[in-house]
């Protein structure tokens, strides 16, 4: 009997040994997949629990790493080394013009098609939200909703949904009025809302460098200057960099996404968005913080935002359940601080009042439960699919690649090889029916012109990973073109 647990040991050792062997010698390659369990039983006359003892030892020697449902695949590198991660980002100072919309409609057009493999969209994919549940909760709300509901719920908005949203900021710790949140058509409208209250005509905004092409598009709307800040692919905007450009160019807002950022996944630590909000306090200056991913975090504690450390109404706090509940039914807010009046007069101005009966749903499904359940269930998705796709970016993509894997969200942030042009990478990847974000997008100075955002929003498949095999050869086999300046990040 003490013999059996020696036996097996030398099978799977066995068959471990001679699997490293072929990774080592070049026979089995990043990213190609080991026979399955079943296979190997049949081929080598041995047990399940061998071969899964021999994988699991490889696995723990980082030369494979297992893909939920599909296998058993060679890991990235010998040794499986990681790709490094992008630096922190050098723009070039001052405020600009902002003009992006001509690049921007043409990227966003590529992602739109039903047969286009999408890590170019910025929405996760809607089979991950509960639908049917929103369905019902729309048609119970509507048909109780009275003749005087459509007259109540005009800006600031259904108040039993304000009550609901007020509930979430109790989470983070701190007490929210419902006559401070006002209900906007979707986070963007809020993110606009906000930024037009707190500024002028030809004046100048901070923003990320890169940052969300959505909120160039506003500032170029409104005829507003950019100046970017460095910004770190881990922890956020530099604060030293900050101060200075405050003083130097005397900006009238900052727009900014502490949790989470688009396109870096960047997390700014809760001290560091402590230190931002007493930096802006000195200076009287107005933020406004893009707060969407704050749910999509990892582990068992939401970080917290950059609002929970306002005391003097500073920070136009904006959010929506686009990415995390209801995508489609465009419903969001603002918490404005003391700029709330000044918001609700130009939502009154703009759009008069978002959808009521949509907003009466959402506040029905929130009040029956089961929102938590479903942003855990979520939260461990999005978490497999960045595993999945940072796994693939690091086995696929060429020497030279950096790659950093964010806490929470939905992007990847990946720097290419010198040389690659990013804008002719999303065509070529296009032609082959896969969209990507090229790096331009995110600046007003088209820089980061060797670097794309990648979305893991969609449940990894044998289709996903064909497509990351087809980007990382068009990744491979791009022309180099002459790099006159540094790299941009």
């Amino acid at each position: 009997m003490r013999d059996r647990p020696t036996v097996a040991a030398t099978k799977f050792e066995q068959l471990a040994r001679e699997l490293e062997q072929q990774i080592a010698t070049g026979v089995l390659r990043p990213g190609d997949r080991l026979p399955s369990v079943r296979q190997t039983c049949a081929s080598r006359g041995v047990s399940p629990s061998t071969v899964f003892q021999a994988y699991y030892l490889l696995e723990s020697r980082g030369l494979v790493r297992a893909a939920p449902r599909s296998g058993y695949f060679v890991a990235a590198r010998a040794g499986g080394v990681l790709l490094p991660e992008p630096e922190t980002s050098a723009p070039q100072s001052g405020s600009q013009p902002v003009d992006v919309n001509d690049l921007i409609y043409e990227c966003l057009g590529a992602s739109r098609a039903r047969d286009i493999v999408p890590f170019g969209s910025a929405f996760p994919s809607p089979t991950l939200f509960p639908l049917d549940r929103l369905r019902r909760a729309l048609v119970s709300s509507t048909r109780r909703l009275k003749p005087w509901n459509m007259v109540d719920d005009l800006p600031p908005g259904n108040l039993r949904l304000k009550r609901e949203i007020a509930k979430r900021y109790l989470h983070q710790g701190f007490a929210v009025a419902t006559d401070e949140i006002v209900l906007t058509h979707g986070a963007m409208e809020a993110l606009n809302l906000c930024l037009n209250a707190v500024t002028r005509p030809g004046d100048a905004v901070v923003v990320e460098s890169p940052t969300f092409y959505m909120a160039l598009q506003a500032l170029q709307r409104l005829g507003l200057r950019a100046i970017e800040v460095p910004t770190h692919v881990r922890e956020g905007i530099d604060l030293g960099r900050l101060a200075q450009v405050i003083e130097l160019h005397r900006p009238k807002a900052c727009w900014l996404t502490t949790t989470f950022q688009n396109p870096l996944g960047s997390l700014m630590p809760e001290a560091k968005k402590r230190d931002l909000v007493e930096l802006l306090a000195r200076h009287d200056l107005p933020l406004i913080e893009d707060d969407v991913y704050a749910e999509l975090y990892e582990g068992k504690t939401a970080p917290l935002s950059a609002k929970a450390f306002d005391r003097r109404g500073l920070v136009l706090h904006c959010s929506s359940f686009s990415k995390c509940l209801a995508p489609g039914y465009r419903v969001g807010w603002a918490n404005p601080g003391r700029f709330t009046r000044e918001v609700e007069r130009l939502k009154l101005t703009t759009s008069l009042s978002g959808s009521i009966p949509v907003q009466a749903a959402l506040a029905e499904y929130l009040q029956e439960g089961g929102y938590d359940r479903h942003l855990r269930s979520l939260r461990l998705s999005l978490k497999a699919q960045r595993d999945s796709m940072f796994d693939a970016v690091n086995r696929l993509f060429p020497n030279g690649t950096r790659v950093v894997r964010p806490a929470g969200g939905y992007f990847l942030w990946v720097e290419l090889p010198v040389g690659v042009d990013a804008i002719a990478l999303h065509r070529a990847a296009q032609a082959q029916g896969i969209s990507v974000a090229p790096g331009p997008m995110f600046s007003t100075r088209a820089e980061f012109q060797h670097c794309i955002r990648l979305t893991c929003g969609q449940p990894w498949s044998d289709a996903l990973e064909r497509a990351m095999r087809t980007l990382a050869r068009l990744v491979d086999d791009a022309p180099r073109v002459d790099v006159a300046s540094r790299p941009m990040i």
